[in-house]
This record gives C-alpha cells, sequence and structure tokens, in this order.
C-alpha cells in the first residue's frame, strides 16, 4: 500500500460564491439535471446533503463501466472559506483501484470576478505502487466533470444562484 495525491486546478469566470452554492449546497438536486447520461440520481442517506457528516449516494448509469455508485461523507464543510473535504465509504474506485481516498476542493475568487477551484485527492493504493498517470487522471476529470458542468450552467444562467 502507497499513499499518493493528486492535484488539480480549473479557473471559472463564475464567482465562487455561485460556484459553491450550485456544486456544495445544491448540487444534489443540480448535478444529475446537468449529466443525466452520466449520473442518475444522488441520494442523501444521512445529514442535510450540505453539512457536515452528511453522506450522498452518487448512483451512475451504465456509461460508467466499472462501477455503479460512490458513497461519500462530508468532513469539512467551510462556507466562508469555500472549502469541502469529503471521504468516500464505498464504491467508485475504492476497492478496485484504491483502498481509501479523502478529496479536497476550495473555491478562490480571483480579480476577473470568477474563482479558481483547486483540488486535492489523498489516496492510499491498493497494490504497492502509486495509481497510473491515466488513472489519476480518470479520477480527476470524474471529479471536475461535475464542477464544469454546474459552471457551465451557471454562465448560461446568470441569475441562477446570485
Amino acid at each position: 500500500m502507497v499513499s499518493g495525491t493528486i492535484l488539480g486546478e480549473y479557473t471559472s469566470a463564475v464567482s465562487a460564491d455561485r460556484l459553491w452554492k450550485a456544486s456544495f449546497c445544491d448540487g444534489h438536486n443540480l448535478i444529475p439535471k446537468l449529466l443525466p447520461g452520466i449520473i442518475s440520481s444522488i441520494e442523501i442517506l444521512e445529514g442535510d446533503g450540505a453539512g457536515v457528516g452528511s453522506v450522498k449516494k452518487f448512483n451512475f448509469t451504465d456509461v460508467i463501466k466499472d462501477y455503479s455508485y460512490v458513497k461519500d461523507r462530508v468532513e469539512v464543510m467551510d462556507q466562508e472559506n469555500h472549502i469541502v473535504k469529503y471521504s468516500t465509504l464505498e464504491g467508485g474506485v475504492m476497492g478496485i483501484k484504491v483502498k481509501s481516498y479523502t478529496v479536497e476542493i476550495s473555491l478562490t475568487a480571483t480579480s476577473e470576478g470568477g474563482c479558481l477551484s483547486k483540488m486535492k485527492i489523498e489516496y492510499e493504493s491498493i497494490g504497492d505502487s502509486l495509481l497510473s498517470e491515466a488513472d489519476a487522471n480518470d479520477m480527476q476529470q470524474g471529479i471536475f466533470a461535475m464542477v464544469k458542468a454546474i459552471d457551465a450552467y451557471l454562465v448560461e444562467n446568470p441569475t441562477a444562484y446570485a
């Protein structure tokens, strides 16, 4: 078992406040509407869906071949500083490629009025080596796909989540 870290960034023209509200406060409602070909539903199993301790189950369509769901628990939800951290409890690549992983995403305002989204994934591999570059990229892009879909929706709907 080896510990690894995956880092990524994404720049948005949308303000940190709007992207935060849509992604992390109401994402369980919005994401399945924006990505119906990938995510069939998001169930809130515990909590309110946005607070610390909330457990959500993301159910995937048949487009995702390797697994059908992922279950996450919110560990940190810092509304003021726009930082969320969650741990994966089961599903997804857990048990297939990694033993465990956590994801931390922060949104920081930019001088242009948009925001910078930074993501850090920390994981423990199942084997004695780090994830391949392709597997690490797939993990990162899968998570950022949701943020990018919400970003596009907010650009097209400038009064949503204002």
